[in-house]
């Protein structure tokens, strides 16, 4: 399934006029959440920019073939029954190969002024080790050169696969993806995860090898970078997150790209920083990995990374609760799924998670502070500006489910009308 595909079902807004990849673009995306824009001239570049894809659940349910409330369970489906994907020998992807590297054709967007410089956002890496197989992920990078990229590498399961490596590790970076491949890239289940066949159950999908390494890349996607990353550092950053607060400046590593590979026509795909499409893709994918681990513990209906938290510090998880200590076994699964997680509110099946009205009322009408919470001191995000240098942060979990020793019916809503 590829990012054409998708475009033509749902609504797209095309701008014909010349736009400016330096602010411009991303000024406008800005202007109009929610929306699916192609910019068909974008100067300097002789590629369209499409942006937006991602900006509402709607979008990926529809990628899907589902409805919206069905989104939670056909991911943790995908993740729990992966599947293979099919092999191309010819892909769309390698219609054209460029092994003169430059760069600066690609209409890689600046997003603020303060930006560090041009970044690529939408890109997906794919990586390989020998006993854990493919991985999939995202990581934003800036080049530093006509061939050279500074990519911000956190500490998971590709830093992982490059410490094994020894320090340098081939990669490629893949732009322009169906709704289906972001989402499994976007997942953390484990290291032992392949995100290839989690995509493959989420919708059919196929893969070619790349043409200067062994790597396997989506067989649809619009452009590819083909490199390594190398054992070399360079400055990278500021550039806002999705806390919409500005990261800091680190050393990270250097990628040397050998060869780009583009479909005829290619669409460079953006994403937004700190925007729907950007707290979607990072949150949602972490849903049903907390729906998974509270299930261990009790029945869980629904869980919510919600927006005000920046779909990654705040959770509400709703359960059909059974007995007494189900809330805070509730909230410990939660805390122990997500480690980034800040804030977790545990409500019944009788509360809309989707309304923060809502929960807000459970909290007010079913939660006493002196027994319904619990505190943590812990490690959290590297994302939250207020956690200390290393990361170490307070959580707070708050149980505001019925009480188990109370009389339910004191608790319900009162059927007025």
């Amino acid at each position: 399934m590829s990012l054409r595909k998708f475009l033509s079902e749902v609504g797209v807004e095309k701008i014909s006029k010349e736009v400016d990849p330096n602010l411009e673009i991303a000024r406008i995306l800005n202007e109009n959440p929610n929306r699916v824009f192609i910019f068909e001239k974008v100067r300097n570049s002789p590629y369209r920019v499409v942006g937006g894809v991602c900006s509402s659940r709607e979008n990926f349910a529809g990628s899907l073939g589902a409805r919206k409330d069905e989104l939670l369970r056909r991911i943790s489906d995908a993740i729990n029954s992966p599947s293979k994907p099919g092999m191309a020998e010819k892909a769309p992807c390698q219609d054209v190969v460029e092994k003169e590297v430059n760069l600066d054709t690609l209409p890689i967007l600046t997003h603020t002024e303060k930006d560090m410089g041009p970044y690529i956002t939408a890109g997906v890496f794919v990586a390989n080790d020998k006993k854990f197989g493919f991985n999939l992920s995202f990581h934003r990078a800036s080049p530093i050169s006509r061939n050279m990229l500074v990519a911000r590498i956190c500490d998971r399961d590709l830093m992982e696969y490059l410490k094994r490596a020894g320090g340098e590790l081939d990669i490629a970076i893949c732009i322009g993806l169906h709704p289906s491949v972001l989402l499994a890239a976007a997942i953390s289940a484990g290291i032992k995860t392949n995100e290839f066949e989690v995509a493959n159950s989420l919708n059919p999908l196929e893969l070619v090898k790349c043409r200067t390494n062994d790597l396997l890349v989506p067989a649809d996607a619009e452009i590819v970078l083909e490199g390594k990353i190398t054992g070399k550092r360079h400055t990278e950053g500021p550039f806002p997150d999705i806390t919409g607060t500005y990261d800091i400046v680190r050393e990270e590593p250097v990628i040397e790209i050998k060869c780009i590979t583009h479909r005829r026509d290619a669409i460079y795909q953006s994403l937004l920083p700190a925007s729907p499409e950007h707290k979607l893709l990072m949150g949602m994918p972490r849903e049903p990995v907390i729906f998974n681990a509270v299930n261990e513990v009790c029945k869980c209906e629904n869980v919510l990374l919600t927006h005000g938290g920046c779909s990654w510090l705040h959770a509400v998880v709703q359960i059909d609760k059974k007995n007494p200590d189900d809330g805070m076994k509730a909230i410990e699964a939660g805390f122990r799924a997500h480690k980034s997680l800040k804030h977790l509110i545990v409500v019944d099946s009788d509360i809309n998670i989707h309304d923060p009205e809502d929960v807000e009322w459970a909290i007010a009408t079913r939660f006493q502070a002196g027994k319904d919470m619990l505190f943590l001191r812990e490690t959290g995000s590297s994302l939250d500006p207020s956690a200390e240098e290393d990361r170490t942060t307070y959580k707070v979990g708050i149980d505001a489910t019925i009480p188990g020793d109370k009389d339910k019916d004191r608790f319900k809503k009162a059927g007025l009308g």
